[in-house]
């Protein structure tokens, strides 16, 4: 019976188990589920739309409907994204490294902009490179650098079409994968905003047909809205009365209390006014084809299946201005309206229609991408990820009750550095206006840290030292000085020497031996060797004064203490006197050296001036009158004066062979002299700052600047460029340029597509050389301010909690301790490398403090809470 039940059941068991295995729904559900396993397992696209010189402050977003459709309203609007330097190659960079401008060294448009140090050192550590050695089919379609000249293909490209040069819409050129290929001004064929669109759209479902389990990264940069600023034909017409760009800051001019430009700039002209109206409308025309490059990019994937597996981002290189303080045109301001930039991005995962308000760079874009391919970030990457702010918030569990909230920077570095050539010195009126610089103390402070001011006065070649007086404070002492003090024991000033330096055991030995001695010891040693020297005739003490009265020579012995004032009128016969004298035999030097050894004095009035002579044998003298006297017996006897003759002439031929000895030595020495060791390049090693070099000059710090690129190389080259400009000028007919400013002239011919200018020429400048800085932008829960340090020294401060437009510098409202602690901040900026040094999360920065004290106290607050 129980066998029986048991076969029963195993019967309809098997029955079953057939009768699914032959249901067509079970069937598709199971080879679902599969198709979805395998789905999971492909890497997602990557689709990145780059615009050029597009601004977020000036409304360019508004008029993008179908952009904001698909990228706010489907993905994440990041509200604080700013770019680290406003300017488009510098960012495009960044953007492709996720460096600072300080890592990657291109630090204007033409200043290593695809260079061949670009080209060398970090071309091939881009994003793209790393994720075409893992699987990825990359491609790049549109403007790439400034100075590109179409010669190669990037490395990590596997499909290239990048624009040469700078931006164009019609007329330009395009390297096709290594390939030069020429366009005119045919629309249909030659817009450049729909040719990369649709090339783009084309590569892209190739690829998904050819391979389709590859993932594709595929960066898509429009020249829109830069200029030439040519619209399509259809968008001619559109935005006749556009007015976004006209924001409080709009033609707020003159600003006495900003920087150097901005002091310069005046208020526009009525014509500069009707050209920033067409540029606006001109520039919002030629953003609504990129509008419908979004479009045609969404509906693509849309079309092909691959929408939900693929991250599309949309940013820009920088933001711009037009007619913000007075300013016509341009960029490269590190106001709001430059360094902020809209940024959206949507994805598998990604919440919908969601607002981030932590702070994204475009320094982050190249890290994103690497951690959405599942790719290891590199640690010279100055940027970080911001996969993990999009992540969904998942309650956390019982065991879970301490978490940690995410942490993330709440301050960058806003940096435009050119490299500092000389600069005239400035009116004094202009002086008077700089009153914000870093106090003197505050620099030599900083200064101070630097190894090469913290070694003692005894290293060969260093003329300066950082010294600590009495007080307390900190000094710039020149060296020669300080051997001075050290040697005779003073103990008022202490020399500063850094616990994080020591000398490198593996450079030039440059201990000090009898050969090497210090500026002090070799004024010693040479006047302890027993030759008169070129300035004995005032350095020396005298013992005895020959003086002639009526025709008769008396020597007259001085009293001990005494000192001789003499004549100003010793001339150039007794250098030469002297320096003869240095080749004496060494016996006569030392008899000579005894007898001048001493010091007297003698009991005269202020109205005598004691003469003074210097003996040139045992028996001739030269006098202070420039004349020359012997003992009488020389003029008596003939005898005597042909013997003392004959005695000088033989010490001037044995002179004459020491000579020629000597340049026979000379001239061996100078054909085998050893390979240069240079003691002046002391090495120091440091736990924060890794191996370091620098080399004593003879210059105050402060100067420093003035050296560089001083030899006459470069000065001829200089020159050589100036009139080049200057003649370029006279042939254009030129009136605009300006010495130290960037200006540009717009006229009938500039616009080649409608709307047209018509109003005739006219000239602005937009930017000066000067305009170098480095800014630190906060924002958290407390603050939200912009502080900028220039290169002339000139410091700002805007509070856009309260001054969302930076109208108003208050700088000079900040407590002298707050300034310290924002300028320390910033110096550590300035030269961070990696993700862990360069995304600081502020804490406890308390503006307005008037407790007092230095600045050591906040180092410890400012930097708390940094994360890697």
């Amino acid at each position: 019976m129980t066998q029986t039940a048991v076969a029963l059941g195993l019967l309809v068991i098997m029955t079953s188990l057939l009768l699914i295995e032959g249901s067509p729904f079970l069937v598709h559900q199971r080879q679902k589920g599969r198709f979805q396993r395998d789905r999971r397992n492909i890497r997602p696209n990557i689709v990145l739309i780059l615009t050029d010189d597009q601004d977020i402050e000036l409304g360019s977003m508004q008029v993008m409907n179908k952009t904001r459709r698909i990228m706010e309203q489907g993905g994440v609007h990041f509200i604080n994204a700013f770019v680290t330097t406003p300017m488009c190659c510098p960012s495009r960079s960044s953007i492709l490294t996720g460096k600072y401008v300080h890592n990657h060294n291109t630090y204007t448009n033409n200043e290593n902009c695809s260079s061949l140090s670009w080209q060398a050192h970090h071309e091939p550590k881009t994003f793209a490179a790393y994720l075409n050695s893992t699987g990825y089919r990359t491609a790049f379609f549109g403007k790439y650098l400034n100075e590109y000249n179409g010669s190669y293909v990037p490395p990590g490209w596997k499909e290239w079409v990048g624009l040469i040069k700078n931006s164009r819409f019609y007329n330009y050129s395009l390297c096709r994968n290594g390939v030069r290929e020429k366009h005119g001004h045919d629309y249909a064929k030659d817009y450049l905003t729909d040719l990369i669109t649709n090339d783009s759209i084309s590569y892209f479902k190739m690829s998904k047909k050819i391979f389709p389990h590859r993932p594709v990264l595929l960066v898509l940069s429009h020249a829109a809205p830069h200029g030439p600023e040519d619209s399509a034909p259809q968008f001619a017409h559109l935005f006749p009365n556009a007015s976004q760009h006209i924001t409080p800051s709009y033609n707020y001019a003159p600003n006495p209390d900003k920087h150097w430009i901005m002091r310069y700039t005046g208020p526009m002209k009525p014509i500069h006014m009707e050209f920033t109206n067409m540029l606006q409308r001109k520039r919002l025309q030629t953003l609504m084809s990129v509008d419908e490059s979004v479009e045609k990019m969404y509906d693509m994937l849309l079309d092909i299946g691959e929408l939900e597996n693929t991250y599309i981002i949309y940013t820009a290189d920088h933001g711009y201005h037009i007619g913000q303080f007075g300013l016509v045109k341009g960029k490269s301001m590190p106001y709001e309206f430059d360094i902020r930039v809209p940024f959206y991005i949507r994805g598998p995962n990604i919440e919908a229609g969601s607002i981030n308000p932590h702070i994204v760079l475009n320094i982050d874009l190249a890290p994103t991408i690497l951690d959405i391919a599942g790719v290891d970030i590199p640690v010279d990457m100055d940027g970080k990820s911001i996969l993990k702010l999009l992540e969904t918030e998942v309650p956390v569990n019982r065991f879970h009750f301490h978490k940690r909230a995410k942490v993330w920077r709440d301050s960058f570095l806003v940096e435009r550095g050119k490299l500092l050539h000389k600069r005239d010195g400035g009116t004094k009126e202009d002086k008077a206006q700089e009153e914000n610089f870093l106090p003197k103390y505050q620099r030599v402070k900083d200064l101070c840290q630097r190894a090469e001011f913290q070694t003692p006065c005894e290293q060969t070649g260093q003329y300066w030292q950082c010294v600590e007086d009495a007080t307390g404070k900190l000094r710039l002492h020149k060296c020669k000085g300080m051997a001075n003090l050290e040697i005779s024991g003073k103990k008022g000033l202490t020399g500063v020497k850094s616990k994080y330096f020591s000398k490198n055991s593996n450079d030039c030995s440059c201990e000090d031996n009898e050969y090497k001695i210090n500026h002090f010891g070799r004024k010693k040693k040479l006047y302890s060797k027993k030759k008169y020297k070129a300035s004995y005739a005032r350095n020396r003490s005298t013992r005895n004064v020959a003086i002639e009265l009526n025709g008769e020579l008396f020597n007259v012995e001085l009293e001990d203490g005494y000192q001789p004032v003499y004549s100003k009128n010793i001339t150039k016969r007794h250098t030469r006197a002297q320096d003869d004298l240095e080749e004496e035999e060494e016996e006569e030097e030392d008899k000579d050296t005894a007898e001048y050894s001493g010091t007297g004095s003698l009991s005269l009035t202020n109205e005598l001036t004691a003469p003074t002579s210097i003996k040139v044998t045992h028996r001739c003298f030269i006098l202070a009158n420039d004349t020359v006297q012997c003992d009488t017996v020389l003029y008596k006897s003939l005898q005597a004066w042909k013997d003392h003759k004959l005695h000088i002439d033989h010490e001037i031929e044995t002179l004459q062979s020491k000579i020629k000895n000597l340049r026979e030595v000379r001239g061996h020495l100078k054909k085998k002299r050893p390979e240069e060791c240079d003691c002046n390049k002391m090495s120091f090693y440091s736990k924060q700052k890794g191996k370091l070099k620098h080399k004593g000059m003879n210059l105050h710090p402060f100067k420093k600047f003035r050296l560089e690129k001083d030899s006459w190389f470069f000065r001829d080259q200089r020159r050589r460029k100036k009139l080049r400009k200057i003649l370029k000028r006279i042939k254009n007919n030129d009136t605009c340029s300006m010495p130290g400013l960037t200006c540009f002239t717009h006229d009938n011919q500039h616009w080649t597509t409608a709307p047209f200018w018509t109003l005739g020429p006219f000239c602005a400048c937009t930017s000066a050389n000067n305009n170098t800085y480095w800014c630190l932008r906060t924002i958290n829960e407390t603050h939200n301010f912009l502080f900028c340090e220039f290169a002339t020294g000139f410091l700002e401060y805007f509070d856009l909690n309260t001054d969302p437009y930076q109208l108003m510098n208050i700088v000079n409202t900040l407590d002298r301790d707050v300034l310290n602690q924002l300028h320390v901040q910033l110096m550590e900026l300035r030269s961070c490398k990696g993700h862990k040094q360069c995304n600081p999360r502020t804490r406890n920065v308390e503006l307005g403090s008037r407790d007092g004290g230095s600045y050591e106290q906040f180092r410890g607050q400012l930097w708390e809470g940094w994360e890697g």
